[in-house]
């Protein structure tokens, strides 16, 4: 980039100095030959004016013509062709130089003929082509000079942005690039570093994600196998339906927990848009509080459900009202209310429940995987952390949004299917 900014300023720069090299040069020839034939004029007036027989000098040819046309005085170089008042430029005879003539009329008849040379105007001419023939190069030259000193100096921070990315791993994502300049690039620095802060967030958030799921997965498979060594060893201290009983208990909460993992790695991988097949939520709402009347001894509230349809994945939707549900089913202390109204293009979804609530300073975090904020929230419930965690990723991909609004109450907003996204 140094080279090629460089090189197109010495060709922009050097295009204009020959094209104005040029043009000065030709304005000074048309200036200096202008002053010449005025001078020329004014002398040819002038002795006109006289009367008087001047003769040619070296820097200047007479000729004095009479009325019936015949020379009688001055140079003696032939006739000159009468110019009138007007200049003309030509190389008369006997001499290797060109000439500039004027005409004056004289009184008495006839006419003065005066000439000048343009050597003066020549050597200007020529002296400062030859000036210009030096210069534009030089110039050309200090430009290039210049043009490479300052790109570089502009270009250095882009170099040391490139070697700090460069040296920057996965283990590394703290490192910053330098932006301590205020243009185009301390703005790209800037947008680089909170790029690299977005890659440390997913990085770190992967890390969690991975340990967690290591975490939980341990303690199933510890409970499995401490089960197993104590019936091994101690074989009259349990019965096989005991065992088995324990076993299958620790192997659903196992596969619950994998088939939540899956989910979310899928979800984190696919950047495709769901589906835009219609999806009748409230079909989904009254199916998931049926189950809950016939799993649990809650009180189901559901007269507040209208209808409401929207666009997206059926089984995603209905596994973020599941969750929900769920969620609602085991810190409720008697009653859960569903609720599904339409309003300004959206459908909105919300379930209540009679159970402690959430504090205010956790009800975003609670979104988070692997969150747990109360001991009631044990392995012994079955709950895994992940499930609030689906349910926001189903949402956002549907375009939505979900929160927690006073404690106790989810509020899940989704764009209706009249609304083109």
């Amino acid at each position: 980039m140094r080279i090629r900014v460089t090189l197109a300023a010495v060709l922009v720069v050097g295009l204009a100095l020959v094209a104005g090299a040029f043009v000065l040069v030709t304005l000074l020839g048309s200036v200096l030959t202008a002053q010449v034939c005025a001078d020329v004029r004014d002398r040819a007036a002038e002795l006109s004016a006289s009367a008087v027989r001047a003769s040619s000098t070296s820097s200047e040819l007479v000729q004095m013509i009479d009325r019936s046309g015949v020379v009688v005085g001055g140079s003696d170089t032939g006739r000159f062709a009468s110019p009138g008042r007007d200049c003309v430029n030509l190389e008369p005879p006997g001499y290797a130089e060109d000439y500039v003539f004027a005409a004056a009329a004289v009184e008495s008849g006839g006419e003065v003929i005066v000439g000048r040379p343009l050597v003066d105007v020549l050597d200007s001419t020529r002296f400062v082509s030859r000036v210009l023939v030096v210069g534009v190069p030089v110039m050309m030259l200090i430009v290039g000079g210049v043009t490479w000193v300052v790109t570089g100096r502009v270009l250095a921070p882009v170099s040391a942005i490139r070697r700090e990315v460069d040296e920057i791993s996965a283990t590394e994502l703290h490192r910053r690039v330098p932006a301590v300049r205020r243009d185009e690039i301390g703005l790209l620095a800037r947008t680089m570093n909170r790029m690299l802060d977005r890659l440390q967030r997913s990085h770190e958030s992967r890390q969690r994600f991975v340990a967690d799921a290591s975490h939980e997965l341990r303690s199933p498979i510890a409970a499995i196998r401490q089960h197993a060594e104590v019936a091994q060893a101690h074989p009259d201290s349990t019965t096989v339906d005991e065992l088995a009983t324990t076993v299958l208990a620790e192997d659903l909460r196992m596969q619950h927990l994998v088939d939540d993992l899956l989910l979310l790695a899928r979800s984190d991988e696919e950047h495709t848009e769901p589906p835009r097949t219609p999806v009748d939520l409230d079909d989904l709402v009254f199916a998931e509080a049926e189950r809950l009347r016939t799993a649990t001894n809650l009180t189901i509230d559901s007269t507040a459900v209208s209808a409401g349809q929207v666009r997206g994945d059926e089984t995603a939707l209905a596994r973020m009202i599941h969750n929900l549900a769920d969620n609602a089913a085991r810190y409720a202390r008697s009653r859960i209310t569903f609720a599904l109204t339409e309003e300004e293009g959206a459908v909105v979804l919300t379930i209540s429940d009679d159970g402690p609530g959430i504090p205010v300073e956790d009800r975003t975090r609670v979104f988070d995987r692997f969150v747990r904020l109360t001991p009631a929230r044990s392995r012994d419930t079955g709950g895994t952390g992940l499930g609030l965690a689906i349910v926001a990723e189903v949402v956002n991909r549907h375009h939505g949004s979900i929160r927690n609004i006073s404690g106790a109450t989810f509020e899940a907003r989704l764009p209706s299917a009249d609304v083109d996204r």
